[in-house]
Parts: C-alpha cells; sequence; structure tokens
C-alpha cells in the first residue's frame, strides 16, 4: 500500500511544482519528472493497474465522441499520409535493429522489440516470447516514449506557437449528466469488450470504436470534461516515471544511454517525415508531427486535445503505426533473422 501512496503523493508534488514554475503539461510532465526523480532515488512506487488502465479509457472515450459525420468523410482523403506509415516503421526497423546489435551488444530478440515503435506491453509480451531481456525493454520504451513526450510540448510551443495551457475540454459541471453517464458505460463497455474480443490497445481503442457509434448516432454531443481528460494524464505521467523504479548504474549506463540515443534516432527521422510532408503540402506541420512521433498513443492523443489539434487525423496514423508493428513484428522478426544468419 505504501508504494501506491508514494507514488500518488509523489506525482502531486510534480503537477504543483509545475504549475508554481508555470511549467506546460503541468499534469501530464509533473508527474512524469517527479516520479522519474523519486525511482532513481530509490523510492518505491507502485500504481493501481486496473485503475491506469481505466483512465485510459478517458482518452478513448474523448477521441470517439470528435469522430462526427464531417470528420468521418474526411477519413479518405488522409491515404497519402496514411501509406507512409508503414514505410516509417520499415526505417526505425532498418536502422534500430543494427543499432542495438552493433553498438550497444544487445541480442537479436531485443535489439528487435527494442527499436520497434509499437506500445510497451505489447513489444515486451511479444520480445519476452522471443527470448529478449524484459528489463531492458522495459526501460528502452519508457525512455523513448518519455523523451518524445517531453520534447513534444517545447516544439509545439516554440515552433508552431501552440498554446499548452488551453483545457482539454469542457468543465464538468457545463455537461449533461445523461451524457456524461453515457461516457461512462462506452468507456467502460467499450474497454472489457474490446478486451474480451481481444482488441489491441482495448483500453483506447474500445472506448473510441463504442463512442464514435453513439456520436454518429446522434447521442453524444461532447468530449469528457477538462478534470477527466487531466485526470488521465496524471495516471500516464506516473505510468511512465513509475517504469524506472529499482533502475541500477549498470542499466543507467547501458539501457538508459541505448534508449536516449534511439531517441536521438527517431526524433532526426521523425523531422525528416515531417518535413517532407509538409513542404509536399499533404498534411499541415503540427497535426504530421504528432501523427508521426513514435510516442505513446495515449500521450501523444492527449497532447492532440489540448493543442486543438486534428484528433482523428492523429489517432488515424497511430493506430496504423501500432497495426503495422503488432500484426508485422513476428513476421518480419522471423524474415530479418533468417537474412542476418545467411
Amino acid at each position: 500500500m505504501k508504494p501506491v501512496l508514494y507514488a500518488f503523493a509523489t506525482g502531486l508534488v510534480g503537477v504543483a511544482v509545475f504549475h508554481l514554475l508555470a511549467l506546460p503539461l503541468a499534469w501530464l510532465l509533473g508527474p512524469i519528472f517527479a516520479s522519474l526523480l523519486a525511482a532513481l532515488a530509490g523510492v518505491p512506487l507502485k500504481g493501481i493497474g486496473p485503475l491506469n488502465e481505466g483512465m485510459r479509457t478517458i482518452l478513448g472515450v474523448a477521441v470517439g465522441a470528435t469522430l462526427t459525420p464531417p470528420v468521418l468523410a474526411s477519413f479518405p482523403a488522409m491515404w497519402p499520409t496514411l501509406v507512409l506509415v508503414p514505410v516509417m516503421v520499415l526505417v526505425i526497423g532498418a536502422l534500430g535493429v543494427p543499432y542495438f546489435q552493433r553498438i550497444w551488444g544487445y541480442d537479436f530478440p531485443t535489439a528487435y522489440y527494442s527499436a520497434m515503435p509499437g506500445g510497451l506491453q505489447d513489444m515486451m509480451v511479444f520480445g519476452e516470447e522471443a527470448g529478449g531481456n524484459i528489463r531492458s525493454l522495459s526501460l528502452i520504451h519508457a525512455t523513448r516514449v518519455l523523451v518524445i513526450v517531453v520534447a513534444l510540448p517545447f516544439l509545439l510551443k516554440f515552433v508552431w506557437q501552440s498554446d499548452l495551457t488551453n483545457p482539454p475540454g469542457a468543465p464538468l459541471t457545463t455537461l449533461p449528466p445523461a451524457e456524461l453517464g453515457l461516457m461512462a458505460v462506452c468507456a467502460l463497455v467499450g474497454w472489457k469488450g474490446g478486451e474480451r474480443l481481444g482488441l489491441f490497445g482495448a483500453t483506447i481503442l474500445g472506448p473510441l470504436i463504442l463512442t464514435a457509434a453513439v456520436t454518429l448516432a446522434g447521442f453524444l454531443h461532447h468530449r469528457p470534461p477538462s478534470e477527466a481528460i487531466w485526470a488521465a494524464q496524471f495516471f500516464i505521467g506516473l505510468s511512465i516515471g513509475s517504469k524506472y523504479v529499482g533502475i541500477t548504474l549498470s542499466e543507467i549506463r547501458r539501457d538508459l544511454a541505448a534508449g536516449v540515443g534511439f531517441c536521438l534516432i527517431l526524433i532526426v527521422l521523425t523531422v525528416v517525415f515531417v518535413e517532407a510532408i509538409y513542404q509536399t503540402g499533404l498534411a499541415p506541420g503540427r497535426e504530421t508531427l504528432l501523427s508521426f512521433a513514435p510516442g505513446g498513443q495515449a500521450e501523444l492523443t492527449v497532447l492532440a486535445l489540448i493543442v486543438g489539434a486534428d484528433v482523428a487525423f492523429v489517432v488515424a496514423h497511430h493506430v496504423v503505426r501500432l497495426f503495422v508493428v503488432i500484426l508485422g513484428a513476428p513476421m518480419a522478426a522471423r524474415l530479418f533473422r533468417r537474412a542476418m544468419a545467411r
């Protein structure tokens, strides 16, 4: 019980400090940095798994509520950039696997699943089945998400002058109680129904699909309230920072350094893709950055909601990325292993 209380207290301290210093995204970045520092200092932190997952459903509902008929009609126009998502995944793999194997000396399964820009949980499951080092995978992917999530707000603020102080929704007291109840039903039923159907990313995609159906049917007209989305940010921040609990000096020297180096490669690669897409007029720069940045789906959805970006555009690209990585990773790993053996 104490590690859970420590985690909550640490996260709240981070939020307070970020608010006092007027730093961006206090409810997301505050808990990330505070729990990261606490973990490195040896403080035992632990989240409540079902509660962390439940909070992610709020983001699924928020995105699903934006999928109105006009937004849905815009989807076919996204295909020129959607087809570039698998290309970027292939390039990341081609650069990442040799980087982790030849520079840092990881075995093939650990190198491959460390390089793939999928969800942390999914890559750990695949990596463990393939015989990879689970601790290294966890730290490398946590570092990837951390660096991307921390870097993006500053890029959005100083390059696109995005207002990161915007509330992500309307106040709780202004929303109809009936719609709030319907959102809760969509979150719970979508989450558990998605899990039962074996849907990847069920905590977000299940509520997203169900809420979108309810919205298109005309029963929902609002997104979840600001308070709910701030709560989701808080728990996402805690989950990222707490991944570093128990980290050793040897892991800092190897796994953390390898993860940071790979993040630099990913940032350069993302800038190249974003610039190419923007210069050819295929999509606006801000939306392209949020869509192609290889961070976590939940974290980038939060950023899209806050800066007022085209959330449907951003989510569509991340769904394709996760789909490509999750379905293609085992097959590509087998092909890559055979090629390297030859």
